[in-house]
């Protein structure tokens, strides 16, 4: 009874050839396939075999277009050497400043050609695809074009830190612009006394007459457009006279 007929093993056995002989074609093809097939690495996907996701484009371009020397995007002016290496307006200053001071010429960050006001140029291009790459706002987290990020910031964020509007008067609040109107509707300083209010006042003037200070120091130093150096020589000359047996010559 538990012995198969000849038949069903008969039938079974033929029932395997014909499966494994349809599948060794798939299997050819599959290989063929394979073989034209590209490379994982050189597929442009979002997402890898390994599971990990490639970069964005903006971030891509973001390592393209920055500044040769802070390694940063530039927010405004961008400039290049003959040989077309990036430098933001700040860094480009720096750089020339730096030479001069140490009196000698200003080259290149990247291939040490050298570079000067006139030989160095703008890059309207690189200027306009920069603006237009998106980056997060410091407040909300949101992404923003960098050419419409700084207004979002002062004007529009409603996480944006702002003071109250009765600061003037010593009120030392600062918080989420969208806590503002609740602040300031329970604020106490506008019951304060005339005495209290003249102290405030008195603080804030002394610390606009530090900042005035520091900043007409900044602007005394932005004047001098240009920093030379003057070296000094002395030498003495033998003079047969009754005054001296030598002098020095300036």
């Amino acid at each position: 009874m538990n012995m198969a007929e000849p038949s069903n093993e008969a039938a079974s056995s033929s029932s395997v050839s014909e499966q494994a002989a349809s599948v060794a074609p798939m299997r050819d093809e599959l290989e063929k396939v394979e073989d034209f097939l590209e490379p994982d690495k050189k597929r442009r996907k979002q997402v890898r075999g390994d599971g990990k996701t490639e970069q964005k484009l903006e971030h891509r371009l973001g390592g393209i277009l920055c500044c040769a020397v802070c390694l940063d995007l530039p927010r405004a002016a961008v400039y290049q050497c003959t040989n077309g290496h990036l430098m933001c307006a700040g860094c480009f200053t720096h750089v020339l400043a730096d030479a001069r001071l140490r009196d000698e010429l200003a080259t290149c960050p990247n291939c040490r050609i050298e570079i000067s006001k006139t030989s160095a140029s703008r890059n309207l291009a690189v200027e306009k695809a920069v603006s237009e790459l998106p980056a997060e706002c410091q407040y909300c987290a949101k992404e923003f074009p960098r050419n419409s990020l700084e207004r979002h910031e002062e004007t529009m964020c409603e996480e944006r830190i702002s003071s109250c509007k009765y600061s003037r008067i010593g009120c030392p609040w600062r918080g989420p612009n969208h806590e503002g109107p609740e602040h300031e509707a329970h604020c106490v300083h506008p019951h304060r006394t005339g005495a209290d209010v003249m102290e405030a006042l008195r603080d804030i003037d002394a610390r606009t007459l530090e900042e005035r200070r520091l900043y007409d120091n900044v602007f005394d130093l932005l004047s001098y457009e240009k920093i030379t150096f003057n070296g000094l020589y002395m030498s003495f000359v033998d003079v047969f006279t009754h005054f001296s047996p030598f002098y020095y010559l300036f």
